[in-house]
């Protein structure tokens, strides 16, 4: 679904494999987080993560083992096939022609092909072609579902995308109108504060969106892909700035200049800190495409589970330095922004600009590979077997219904808080945790007829019992229904 992690039949040894899921799941949802910690409280924000962090756990390992069912019936099939064409002396044998419930997938042909020679046992369950979410619920869902899976992650998808437009221009307001010259301190600017001249921030905001809107928005009408060097210069900035963040709050708490005094739970904010965390975590929707190149697959289980480790910390060590470093009402949304104006905290103007512009940088190259990741999820749902698109339908149409909407929510609000709240509580929980459940359900149902009991899955998750994968669904329905009822009551108050 989501772009690639290396060029196509590129493979990589599992410990890079690690830093690529670490650099694939901290994203922007991490610079939201610290606002979100200090709305709910430290001790409900610690509780909270830890036990998402876990479900998210279990999900990934759920998609691992529906990834090496999916090959195991991909392989099944295709001997099947082979079988039926030497007793016919059939034409040789095409992987369009592996059928698959529900609606066909056009992306069938094997990407990291292994040809087996010779005798011996073959492992069915070996992850050697790169099976897509999508394809995965065309092989194991009815139609309805592969349709309901195509519409939660557009949903997700047009989320993504209005964060992202959001982010930058705020970003870039901030520096273009916040006060750089060590005078202002920690000072929490209003919409309607004047910029330059008459320009309002406000007004501010909406021009640097345009602009970001004409020179990314014309991506989506072709093809994007993401390079191994662009994602090495952007993981290598992302690095430099989170580090600084964390350094410089510990120093200043070290020097007794903290300001935070963050509460220990507040219920209120359990809903929104909930769709952070759950955007903060997501990785599910990518893992087909960076599990699949990892030349030794046999230690994967106990990589994810290092990694899981290591992003617990890390977001635990990013929120906790930054609620007990500021003021909690002086947080911002995106949390680099809060080292952009406050020169008590970092009085390098550089290194003020870099991490003020951070954002503009890593998310703007990832701007055009999740529209053109949409547009495509677009294209497959109304698709239909032999039929093509008009040339308008396919160059301008999904093009123009992938970027207005998300443009459009960006223009209305730029609260990034309540954006990635909404979007990790609603799309990202049917993406995290009931698609997930759901595929490994079904895949285990669907490999009984085919090979038997006999035949393990070496991928399959720890938690191989049904209670697990019920309780995932439960649990995300149980989130759903508090999320909603949050929302309502807020509603009725104002």
């Amino acid at each position: 679904m989501a772009g690639g992690i290396t060029e196509t039949g590129e493979l990589y040894s599992p410990y890079v494999g690690l830093v690529y899921m670490f650099n694939l799941i901290v994203g922007t949802g991490a610079l939201t987080m610290p606002k979100a910690f200090a709305q709910a409280g430290w001790a409900v924000s610690l509780a909270l993560i830890s036990f998402l962090a876990f479900m998210s756990y279990m999900t990934t390992t759920f998609v691992i083992e529906a990834m090496a069912a999916a090959n195991a019936q991909l392989r099944w099939k295709r001997r099947e096939q082979e079988e039926v064409q030497d007793s016919d002396s059939t034409s040789d044998y095409s992987d369009d022609d592996v059928l698959v419930r529900g609606r066909s997938e056009p992306e069938t042909r094997p990407i990291l092909s292994v040809q087996r020679t010779g005798g011996g046992h073959v492992d069915h369950f070996d992850i050697v072609e790169r099976v897509e979410m999508g394809q995965m619920a065309s092989m194991f869902f009815n139609k309805v579902g592969v349709n309901m899976f195509y519409i939660c992650m557009v949903v997700y998808l047009y989320g993504d995308l209005a964060i992202y437009a959001a982010a930058v221009p705020i970003s870039l307001m901030e520096v273009a109108c916040g006060n750089h010259s060590c005078s202002a301190g920690s000072v929490k600017y209003a919409d309607t504060d004047l910029c330059w001249g008459p320009v309002t921030r406000k007004d501010a905001y909406k021009v640097f969106l345009s602009i970001f809107t004409v020179m990314l928005g014309p991506f989506v009408f072709f093809d994007a892909q993401k390079t191994k060097y662009l994602q090495i210069l952007t993981s290598l900035m992302r690095w430099i700035a989170f580090t600084m963040m964390i350094i410089l709050a510990l120093i200043r708490i070290g020097k007794g200049r903290g300001e935070g005094h963050p509460r220990m739970a507040q219920i209120s904010g359990v809903p929104n800190l909930f769709g952070v965390c759950v955007y903060s975590f997501m990785c599910q929707h990518s893992l087909p495409s960076l599990v699949t190149p990892i030349s030794d697959k046999r230690r994967v289980g106990t990589l994810v589970v290092c990694d899981y480790v290591l992003i617990l910390g890390f977001y635990g060590l990013l929120s906790f330095t930054a609620i007990f470093c500021f003021d909690s009402s002086l947080l911002h949304d995106m949390y680099t922004l809060n080292f952009t104006d406050n020169c008590d905290v970092l009085d390098i103007p550089a290194l003020r600009y870099f991490l003020g512009l951070f954002p503009v940088f890593t998310i703007s190259t990832n701007f055009p590979i999740i529209a053109v990741t949409l547009r495509n999820n677009w294209k497959t749902l109304f698709h239909r077997d032999g039929g093509t698109y008009p040339w308008v339908v396919d160059r301008i149409i999904f093009p123009l219904i992938t970027l207005v909407p998300p443009i459009i929510v960006a223009f209305c609000t730029h609260n990034l808080e309540s954006l990635v709240g909404i979007t990790g509580a609603y799309a990202g929980t049917g993406i995290q945790y009931v698609i997930p459940a759901l595929l490994v359900y079904y895949g285990r149902r669907h490999l009984v007829p085919m090979l038997g009991t006999d035949e393990v899955n070496k991928h399959r998750s720890p938690f191989r019992h049904t209670f697990w994968v019920w309780f995932v669904v439960v649990w995300a329905t149980f989130c759903l229904m508090f999320v909603t009822a949050n929302i309502i009551l807020e509603d009725t108050k104002k």
